[in-house]
């Protein structure tokens, strides 16, 4: 393992032990608090279509955010994993109850056979990105896979680049590589950071 991905494994894991050390209660309180930031967002009320993910584990719980941008009105679009290719596949989603389906590593994703699949990424206006750790310069932290560096790498229009986190989640700095794409904004319990990007 070289230098570079040794410290983001360090990073990793000392964040995700925070993480887990939360108790439910206050997890479930500071996710309500993200979920009024980023609904109130200017970059998210201009948008039309939307890209969030359905949380897992200590993540921030966005199910109640991807709910908001359903009655808002807005085309909420989730993402599928593809085993085979390693990459994300991105479906429009109008029901949370009725058209989601549990998928890879146990995350809801959407039902192929019920939502529209995406083919214009370009489409997307914001978009709301898991990680596990974020620094103030937009460096991300995910869990390895680069299954949304890729995704991002598809658009020629690049969508406003959200992160929703705990501050906990906050880090002085990340080790990045070519390949890691660099977020606009980060939303937590304290405060909304715009990304020296």
């Amino acid at each position: 393992m070289s230098e570079l991905k040794r410290h983001k494994a360090d990073i990793r894991s000392l964040v995700l032990r925070q993480r887990e050390q939360m108790d439910a209660a206050r997890h479930a309180q500071l996710s309500e608090v993200i979920t009024q930031r980023l609904a109130a967002m200017p970059e998210y009320q201009g948008a039309a279509m939307v890209l969030g993910y359905m949380s897992f584990g200590t993540e921030f719980a966005s199910r109640d955010w991807l709910q908001q941008v359903l009655d808002d009105g807005k085309h909420l679009i989730l993402p599928r994993v593809d085993i085979a290719s390693k990459q994300l596949e991105l479906y429009r989603v109008q029901d949370l109850a009725c058209q989601m389906q549990q998928g890879a590593w146990g995350i809801a994703e959407p039902m192929p056979e019920c939502c529209e699949r995406l083919i214009g990424l370009n489409a997307v206006e914001f978009a709301l990105l898991p990680g596990v750790a974020f620094a103030r310069d937009g460096a991300r932290l995910g869990y390895g896979g680069g299954y949304y560096d890729k995704l991002l790498a598809r658009m020629e229009r690049r969508p406003v680049l959200v992160a929703a986190a705990f501050a906990l989640q906050l880090v002085d700095a990340i080790p990045q590589e070519s390949t890691d794409v660099k977020i606009d904004r980060i939303v937590t319990e304290q405060e909304s950071i715009s990304c020296s990007v």
